[in-house]
């Protein structure tokens, strides 16, 4: 009896083996290279297209979403990080083929697939140099473009809110947007936020100029704003009244009392002594209209700046198809380039929707407060705005 037992045992081991060998054999590389992109040298987008590109400033910018030389500046300061050895089995990917690569992916959000076809590479080497460059690009520029502002520079920022806003002593607009992505796995419904889809949250606070001052990336798509700032790092500072700014200011007009220095931001978000938001829709007097109106005068600063952000870097405008760190690297590397090139090109074509925005609220004194709730002011009865 025990001798047919050993056998029968003998053969299911056996049979393991032989199932275990015959996928070993079917899951190996038929190729070193394959065929499809050998050729990678010739007829790769790269180096098909990238010299050509440089003899004209404006196909340039539309296909790397920033001059020239900003391209060559941001190149500099990235290409020690993303060297690599060439071995005596192939050549390494050049630093600037791996931020061309990257710039791609952050301005058009072709699919993996797609890279591999266009600029023929594998796959998961298209995925392992945007991963290693979004993070050399966000260790590059972050101290630079996104530093904590000194008392001086918060000044600065309040000083051109109330220019271009009307909004005294206002150093910052803040708000949360969230980025589609697939379902990171084991991750239950974390992510699952009230828009019904996957995503984890980007909150951000705007100078007036639409540049990012702070931002943080990742946090469960199902946690509120409010939330969000509680747990982040800006919000712990601003609590621990540790961000250095200026000591409080009469509003102009006024000789007292000294008002503190605020970020506004919209009813997500709970009142606090530097945290300013509207008031509630219901039952507003005059007075409260017109601050309201002011108040998102500077609030829709962030927004615009998000609007501009994706429309720049346009993987943003679909789900993020990438690990859950690797799309949390590229989403801070799309902010700090986002501040990097706006200080260096200026205002481009993609800013035309944000002046549209922005001269729809100008003050006017012909406009007139509307008491319907329910509508937009879009009419107005007698009472006027005052500037």
């Amino acid at each position: 009896m025990d001798c047919y037992r050993r056998r029968h045992v003998a053969v299911v081991v056996t049979a393991i083996q032989l199932e275990r060998l015959r996928r070993r054999r079917a899951s190996r590389r038929r190729f070193w290279v394959h065929p499809v992109i050998a050729q990678r040298q010739e007829r790769g987008q790269f180096w098909a297209l990238y010299q050509n590109l440089r003899a004209h400033e404006d196909h340039f910018f539309a296909y790397m979403r920033m001059s020239i030389s900003s391209f060559d500046e941001l190149l500099g300061l990235l290409e020690s990080r993303l060297m690599h050895q060439d071995t005596f089995m192939r050549d390494s990917i050049p630093p600037v083929e791996r931020l061309v690569i990257t710039l791609r992916y952050l301005g058009t959000g072709q699919s993996l697939a797609s890279l591999h076809f266009s600029f023929l590479i594998g796959k998961s080497t298209a995925s392992v140099i945007i991963r290693e460059t979004c993070v050399a690009i966000w260790n590059a520029l972050h101290a630079a473009v996104m530093g904590q502002p000194q008392k001086e520079q918060w000044q600065e920022m309040a000083d051109v809110f109330m220019q271009t806003c009307q909004f005294p002593n206002c150093a910052g607009a803040i708000d949360g947007k969230h980025i589609r992505i697939k379902k990171p796995v084991r991750t239950g419904s974390q992510f699952y936020n009230y828009k019904k889809y996957f995503s984890f949250v980007l909150f951000a606070m705007c100078d007036a100029n639409y540049s990012f001052r702070y931002i943080d990336v990742g946090s469960y798509g199902s946690r509120s704003d409010s939330a969000v700032f509680a747990h982040s790092e800006f919000g712990k500072l601003l609590h621990d009244k540790a961000l250095d700014l200026p000591e409080n200011t009469a509003l102009p007009g006024t000789t007292s009392p000294a008002m503190p220095f605020v970020f506004v931001a919209d009813e997500a978000f709970a009142l606090g002594e530097n945290l300013m938001r509207p008031y509630s829709s219901r039952g507003l007097s005059l007075a409260r209209r017109v601050f309201n109106y002011r108040l998102t005068r500077a609030r829709r600063v962030v927004e615009c700046a998000f609007g501009i952000l994706a429309n720049k870097w346009r993987f943003l405008h679909t789900p993020i198809h990438l690990k859950l760190e690797t799309a949390i690297s590229a989403v801070k590397a799309a902010c700090v380039l986002h501040n990097f090139v706006r200080a260096r090109d200026g205002f481009n074509f993609e800013d035309s929707l944000t002046h549209s925005l922005a001269g729809a609220y100008k003050c006017e004194c012909t406009k007139k407060v509307s008491h319907n709730k329910r509508e937009p002011s879009t009419e107005y009865n007698s009472q006027q705005i005052p500037c």
